[in-house]
């Protein structure tokens, strides 16, 4: 017959299973730092996709990328930079239905969109390199952030991504990356392709950039339909003064005086210009939309025979 220890022995017991169960808790998705999640280190720049956990990501107190994750639906939640608050995409308004028909939404899990892309060709999309994730979703021809199907919208898995091979994080140079989709695009309305312009931009040529980024910073609020800013291209002089030693030909500056910038979670997305894919939403200063810190951009015309020959090589 067993007898019963101590009454000291089983508090010991007790507390010792309590603390195992605890450390070994499943760790959720959001908790963890992904791919462009962690503060960027060296440069000053933070890029703009949303950051996954509550603004885990959300960048050193200098710029960053503007990635990030956040539910679609949710309200004001988790993730560093959707879009700059008090302006859509900080400024911006929301987008005219169909009119950017090759803006897509790159999601984590079901509903969680990190990062935007653009859609370059029937199989194939261009987004920011330092969105690159290993499983990801793509939702194409949906307006609003909602998960509630959308009439016209089409859905695709990635099932290869090429970042740029000049890219290295955390700098921001070469920021771009194709990715193949599981399938062709059905061509419509709500899902078409993009031009790649040949040329690079002249100053002061107005521009418009779209995203479901935040539309406040630092404070983060989500909007609940794509939206769309006009800015313009601006001097690389300028671009150069705002971002000292963190400038180079494979980017260019866009914005205006009264501080009209993307955000967090709309790095990857387009920058149209004269009709023509010109930019990616690359990275920026955080917060987004200070007059004197413009948003920079992957100047695109410096890629194309990069973009057709991998294009080609991939069939």
């Amino acid at each position: 017959m067993a007898t019963t220890g101590p009454p000291w022995t089983w508090m010991v017991v007790v507390l010792l299973t309590a603390l195992i169960l605890r450390v070994t808790e499943p760790v959720l998705a959001n908790d963890g730092a992904g791919c462009g999640n962690a503060p960027v280190s060296g440069a000053s720049g933070s890029t703009r996709d949303l950051a996954a956990g509550t603004r885990e990501g959300a960048r050193d107190l200098g710029a960053g990328t503007r990635e990030g994750a956040r539910d679609l639906g949710a309200g004001t939640r988790e993730g560093t930079r959707e879009n700059d608050s008090s302006n859509r995409i900080v400024n911006g308004s929301e987008c005219e239905l169909h009119a950017q028909p090759w803006q897509a939404a790159l999601l984590l899990k079901p509903n969680q969109l990190y990062c935007g892309a653009v859609l370059v060709a029937p199989q194939w999309l261009l987004s920011a390199a330092h969105c690159r994730k290993k499983i990801f979703k793509i939702r194409l021809g949906h307006h609003s952030m909602s998960p509630i199907y959308e009439q016209g919208q089409q859905m695709f898995r990635g099932v290869k991504s090429i970042p740029h091979p000049g890219f290295s994080h955390p700098g921001h140079t070469n920021d771009l990356m194709l990715i193949k989709l599981n399938r062709k695009i059905m061509e419509t309305q709500n899902v078409k392709p993009i031009n790649i312009s040949s040329h690079c931009p002249a100053v002061g040529t107005r521009c418009l950039v779209s995203g479901w980024g935040t539309t406040s910073s630092p404070q983060v609020n989500f909007p609940k339909a794509l939206q769309c800013l006009n800015i313009t291209v601006l001097n690389h002089k300028r671009c150069k003064e705002a971002y000292p030693n963190q400038i180079d030909n494979t980017m260019f500056c866009a914005g205006d005086e009264v501080g009209r910038d993307s955000c967090q979670g709309d790095s990857g997305g387009p920058v149209v210009c004269n009709g023509t894919l010109q930019g990616l939403v690359s990275w920026g200063d955080f917060p987004c939309a200070q007059p004197d810190k413009p948003g920079v951009y992957t100047n695109l015309c410096m890629f194309t025979k990069w973009i057709q020959d991998t294009i080609r090589a991939n069939p």
